[in-house]
């Protein structure tokens, strides 16, 4: 295993699960060390958000497997909709680790429904933690790398960035503003070597994905099941299957490859040929 971040620092949101941990996995493979955060506990009943949200015990497994990695792991709790528990975590990670070399915004939420039945508390839920929070992230992070000459953003957007889809208007435009938020990122930061960039995947096969199904099945008219939903998704998509987390993970450890430096302000989809 080519350690070539060995020496970097890492932060990376939503990342006790899906996409997250696998990035922070693959970095810390790859010589970094890696802060993870994430909203630890249980969902609070009655809740309307849908995020995953994972029990303190969970949390522990994860921070004892990471800590197999060549990199050290720092973890603790990140709620990136609160600019005052964002601006907590940096300082803890910087104590801890040093100063972050390595943003990954991955944390995401979604909260489906009509427009016209959406309510402002539900959509601003959606745009507070899939765009705000990069933005509360990257205002914290960004100006360390610009003064230090060296730094990779990465944020986890959609191809729903693209397309629109029915039920999911505040997913989408919450993803279409992380894009672009990644192109003026891009812009402020390329004169200091910090680069900024966005993966877009389709459908990815997570945990958060199997929860979604089975609240879309217990809802759904036609009796469809969740296994019903997973099939028609692997079937609507060119390449007949669902995109797996290390495909993103392996893309987001080449982007922080110094060889990657004019790779910048650009939208990557990893869809598999799928349009959503």
């Amino acid at each position: 295993m080519e350690h070539y971040l060995e020496g970097r620092t890492a932060l990376v949101t939503g990342g006790f699960t899906g996409i997250g941990l696998a990035i922070a996995e693959e970095l810390l493979s790859r010589g970094a060390n890696v802060a993870i955060g994430s909203r630890i506990g249980n969902r609070p009943e009655g809740a309307t958000d849908k995020a995953y949200y994972l029990g303190a015990e969970e949390a522990s497994e994860i921070r004892s497997a990471l800590k197999s990695g060549s990199g050290t792991v720092y973890a603790g709790h990140l709620d990136v909709g609160d600019s005052a528990a964002v601006n907590t975590f940096v300082g803890e990670t910087e104590a801890a680790l040093g100063p972050v070399d390595i943003l990954v915004n991955s944390a995401g939420t979604s909260i489906q429904s009509l427009i016209s039945e959406h309510s402002e508390d539900d959509w601003l839920t959606v745009i507070n933690t899939n765009l705000n929070g990069a933005f509360r992230m990257t205002r914290a992070l960004l100006p360390g790398m610009m003064e230090r000459g060296w730094g990779r953003i990465i944020n986890i957007a959609s191809t729903a960035a693209r397309t629109g889809h029915v039920e999911y208007a505040a997913y989408c435009a919450s993803k279409s503003g992380l894009v672009g938020l990644t192109r003026v990122t891009a812009l402020e930061g390329a004169a200091h070597g910090v680069t900024c960039v966005a993966l877009s995947p389709t459908w990815v096969e997570t945990k958060m994905m199997r929860q979604s199904m089975e609240l879309l099945a217990k809802e759904d008219p036609t009796g469809r099941s969740a296994d019903d939903m997973w099939e028609e998704t692997r079937q609507r998509n060119p390449q007949q299957r669902v995109v797996q987390v290390g495909e993103l993970a392996a893309m987001a450890a080449f982007l922080c490859r110094d060889e990657a430096a004019g790779i910048t302000m650009e939208d990557i989809q990893v869809s598999a040929g799928a349009f959503w």
